[in-house]
C-alpha cells in the first residue's frame, strides 16, 4: 500500500482550534469523504479505513476537545454544537454536494443530525448508534460511567485527569470490546486506546459529550433523510442488535445494511478492510445509477 499525501490545517470556529487531517487519493481518484470519529477518538482512529480507502480523498477534523482539537467556548459538545460546527467547517473547506458523509459510532449520530441541513451525496454509517444506551443492556454501565465523568468534571484536573486518562480504564475497554481472537489485532486496539483514548481537551468537555453520546440515536434523525445511505454494523456490537439496526434501516428512505461477523463495536479497527471494500462498493454503485435515481 502505497503512501499517500497528508495535508493539516487549522480552523478556528465557534471558539475552538480545530485540526483537519486530509489524506489525498491515489488515481484514479473516485471521490471525497467528510468523516466523524467516535467518541473520545480522533483521527487516527479511522486511519485504517482511510489507508483502504486509496481512491478517496478523505478528510477526518479531530472533533472539538479531542486529539489536536481544542474545546468549542461558545457551544456545547454535544450532537447539536458538533454538527453546527461541521456545518461551519464544511462550508470553510468549500465541501459541496458531491462529497460523501460518514460517521462512526458516535459520530454516526453527529453525521445524522449534520445530513439533514446540509446536502451530501450519501452517508455511510459505521458501527451507527442504533439504540439508546440508556434503555439498553448497556443501561446501567453507562449510567455509571456518566457518573463517573460526571464526578471528574467537578474535581480538580491534577485529581481527575489521571483517572481518566489511565491505561487500566482503556485496558479494560479494549478486552472487553474487542471481539477478534487474532493477537496482533488485539495488541493494535489496546494500543490505539493507549495512545489516543486519553487525548481530550478537559474533563467537562468529556463528561458533555459522553452525556450527548448515550442521550441520542441516529434513529432520532433518519426519518428526515433522503440520501443514499450505507449501514456497516458488527454481529456482536453491544451498542446495536442485528434487529435494531434492521429497525433502524427501516427508517431511513433509502438504506442498506450490512451486519459483519465476529466483531463488536471497533469494525474500524478489526474489519478495517472489509468495511472499506463495502464502502467503496456502495460508492461505485451510486456512480452507475443514472442521474435522479
Amino acid at each position: 500500500m502505497l503512501q499517500r499525501e497528508q495535508l493539516v490545517s487549522t480552523h478556528r470556529l465557534h471558539g475552538a482550534e480545530l485540526r483537519v487531517f486530509t489524506t489525498v487519493a491515489q488515481e484514479p481518484a473516485r471521490g471525497v469523504i467528510f468523516a466523524v470519529h467516535g467518541f473520545r477518538g480522533d483521527h487516527h482512529g479511522l486511519a485504517r479505513i482511510v489507508d483502504h480507502l486509496e481512491n478517496y480523498t478523505v478528510i477526518v477534523p479531530d472533533l472539538p476537545g479531542f486529539g489536536a482539537s481544542t474545546s468549542m467556548a461558545s457551544m456545547e459538545h454535544d450532537v447539536d454544537g458538533y454538527a453546527q460546527l461541521l456545518d461551519a467547517l464544511a462550508d470553510e473547506l468549500k465541501l459541496d454536494a458531491s462529497i460523501h458523509l460518514l460517521g462512526h459510532s458516535f459520530g454516526s449520530i453527529v453525521a445524522a443530525k449534520l445530513a439533514t441541513v446540509r446536502p451530501f451525496a450519501s452517508l455511510l454509517l459505521l458501527n451507527p448508534i442504533s439504540e439508546p444506551a440508556l434503555d439498553s443492556s448497556q443501561a446501567l454501565l453507562a449510567k455509571i460511567t456518566s457518573a463517573y465523568y460526571a464526578v471528574c468534571a467537578k474535581l480538580p484536573a491534577s485529581i481527575a485527569e489521571p483517572l481518566l486518562r489511565s491505561s487500566l480504564f482503556s485496558d479494560a475497554m479494549s478486552f472487553v470490546m474487542t471481539k477478534s481472537k487474532d493477537p496482533q489485532i488485539r495488541r493494535y486496539v489496546r494500543e490505539q486506546h493507549r495512545w489516543y483514548f486519553g487525548g481530550f481537551h478537559s474533563c467537562s468537555t468529556l463528561a458533555q459529550a459522553y452525556r450527548a453520546s448515550i442521550s441520542s440515536t441516529v434513529g432520532h434523525y433518519s426519518p428526515g433523510i433522503t440520501l443514499p445511505t450505507l449501514m456497516i454494523g458488527g454481529m456482536q456490537d453491544e451498542l446495536g442488535t442485528p434487529q435494531t439496526q434492521e429497525a433502524l434501516r427501516q427508517s431511513f428512505a433509502r438504506a442498506q445494511l450490512v451486519m459483519l461477523e465476529q466483531v463488536g463495536h471497533l469494525i474500524h479497527y478489526e474489519k478495517a478492510p472489509e468495511t472499506a471494500r463495502e464502502i467503496d462498493a456502495f460508492l461505485r454503485s451510486l456512480r452507475s445509477l443514472p442521474s435522479g435515481s
